[in-house]
Parts: structure tokens; C-alpha cells; sequence
């Protein structure tokens, strides 16, 4: 048994994922502005995910390699813990990149004026999707084969 749903399902499936993306890029992109951030977004992005893993089936989940979840997870921690230590001089979590206006210094209320928070934010939302989605393709790979 090779398909789990009708390609009707799957071309749906398919087409949604294109506003899932945007809108969980909208999310994450708009954190500090607006309620959301990186791991709102990184859920919704999750769902598009799931959402293909359920129309597609198990081959979809094998289709990922192993190691580009994990690596994904890694350089959004490390991102993150590295965003969080540029102010160190002053304090854990500093944004100094706000405060001493070098990047994302706009004023109060604008798109690029959050500082290290959009960074971190990026950083979070990867983090969320590669562990969600590892944790989902993991249940799915584990609850059962394909016969």
C-alpha cells in the first residue's frame, strides 16, 4: 500500500502548505510587534508539516534525512545562546543591538525595531519546527509500518 489518501487529498494538502508557511513566517517574523514570535510560529509551521505527513504518509517522513532535523534543532539553540550573550558586557539577554542601535533600531513600533528580539525570535522558530517535527515523524515511524 503505497498511498494513504486520494491525490485529491494530497494536491489539497500541498496547496494549504503554501499559506501555512507564509502565515507561520508572518508569526515569527512579526513577534515584537504584534502577539506570536518564534514559537508560535515554529507550531504552525509544525502543522503544515503534520499536515503534509498525513496526506502523504509514511514515505514523506522518510524522505527527510535523520540528521537534518537534529542539525536544524542545534543551530537554533546555538543561534539563540549566542544572540542572548552579545550584551554580556551589560547583561545576560542585553539587546544590544537595539541599545546601541547597530542593527534593527528603528523607531518603537516598526518592522525592523526590535533589535536582537527578530534574531532570536528566527532562532527560536527553527529550534520549534526541527523538534516538533522530529517528535511527529518519530510517532508516525514508530506507531506503525506500511504493509
Amino acid at each position: 500500500m503505497t498511498r494513504t489518501f486520494s491525490r485529491i487529498v494530497e494536491t489539497v494538502a500541498d496547496f494549504f502548505l503554501i499559506f501555512i508557511i507564509v502565515f507561520g513566517i508572518y508569526i515569527i517574523t512579526h513577534g515584537h510587534l504584534t502577539p506570536g514570535g518564534g514559537f508560535q510560529g515554529g507550531v504552525v509551521l509544525a502543522a503544515g508539516i503534520l499536515l503534509l505527513l498525513v496526506a502523504h504518509g509514511f514515505s514523506f517522513a522518510r524522505k527527510i534525512p535523520e540528521e537534518l532535523l537534529s542539525d536544524l534543532e542545534a543551530i537554533g539553540g546555538i543561534a539563540f545562546i549566542l544572540l542572548a550573550s552579545l550584551g554580556f558586557g551589560q547583561s545576560f539577554f542585553y539587546n544590544i543591538l537595539w541599545h546601541e542601535k547597530l542593527a534593527f533600531a528603528e523607531q518603537v513600533g516598526r518592522f525592523f525595531s526590535g533589535g536582537a528580539i527578530p534574531l532570536m525570535n528566527l532562532s527560536v522558530g527553527l529550534k520549534v519546527v526541527a523538534g516538533i517535527t522530529s517528535g511527529m515523524f518519530a510517532l508516525s515511524l514508530f506507531g506503525g509500518e506500511e504493509s
